[in-house]
């Protein structure tokens, strides 16, 4: 069968993968455009399983809300050029909106659903690695599905958040959710954080307090380490911390004022946790994505 330009440009149209490998799935298969579409996949897969051990820690955050439902979900590629490609953008879009729609409550989950132009989401993603030329990765899926308001908020791509709120406005839950952004509390309130870490605290207040001070009464010694220790919670805490919208109360007092109360909170920032590779500098990172060294 003559493989005519036509055939050449449904297959790209349809599967997304470059004008040459098109033509030559075309040709591997006689030109029948089901079964190239098929060599094509497989072909993604191999490609994709050659880079799947190549570190992955720059890509984006994507929020997908309605109402008390919202997901974040963080998709990871090698470099920031691809952040910004077209293809990976909406591929991360969609994915999202996916997620949402679906309920899959992992990312495992959430591979094996249908893709809407064939296949799964994981063979989508493997489809995009052969016509990036990246490996990528759907690394984490964060849900919410509750009764109360969802703040959420999404900083440049980078760093998401999901503030599930009872009580209080949509407005206030946005903005506990940009207070997180930017001031990343590991927990929620003194009673969130565990008692080995409370425990290490006071342990080194103790390994701080002076001389001066470990020759006071017992009495006076426990105020003093408590202070260092209760000081160190509130920094560590959202409701101990200065409220980024109005700094001159805490988080703890703005939800009093709003009669609010802060049931759960989740943050994630692109590449956080993954081990990047040191001693190479950017020009070369870049030279070894092209091939040129």
């Amino acid at each position: 069968m003559e493989i005519t330009a036509q055939l050449v440009k449904e297959l790209r149209e349809r599967s997304g993968a470059g004008m040459m490998e098109c033509k030559k799935a075309l040709t591997q298969t006689g030109g029948d455009i089901e079964t190239a579409m098929e060599w094509l996949r497989k072909q993604g897969l191999a490609k994709a399983d050659k880079k799947a051990d190549r570190v992955a820690a720059e890509g984006r955050i994507i929020l997908a809300q309605d109402g008390g439902k919202a997901v974040l979900l963080e998709v990871n590629c090698e470099t920031d050029f691809v952040a910004k490609d077209a293809s990976f953008l909406a591929f991360t879009d969609d994915v999202a909106a996916l997620a949402l729609s679906s309920g899959a409550p992992d990312v495992k989950e959430l591979g094996d659903m249908p893709w809407p132009a064939g296949g799964s989401v994981d063979q989508a993603r493997q489809a995009l690695v052969a016509k990036i030329g990246e490996n990528i990765q759907i690394r984490r899926l964060v849900r919410v599905d509750s009764p109360h308001t969802v703040g959420a908020y999404v900083h440049g791509s980078r760093i998401g958040v999901l503030v599930e709120v009872k009580g209080g406005s949509a407005e206030f839950a946005r903005n506990l959710a940009m207070h997180v952004a930017a001031m990343n509390p590991p927990y929620i309130s003194p009673a969130h954080v565990p008692a080995e870490v409370v425990a290490k605290e006071r342990e080194i207040a103790l390994a701080q307090v002076s001389e001066k001070d470990k020759a006071k009464p017992a009495d006076i010694l426990e105020k003093i380490t408590s202070g260092k220790v209760n000081k160190v919670i509130a920094e560590m805490t959202l409701t101990g911390q200065p409220y980024v919208i109005d700094t001159s109360i805490t988080v703890e007092a703005a939800l009093k004022k709003e009669g609010a109360e802060v049931l759960s909170m989740h943050r994630l920032a692109v590449g956080e946790g993954v081990e990047k590779p040191v001693g190479e500098d950017f020009h070369t990172e870049v030279m070894k994505q092209a091939g040129l060294v």
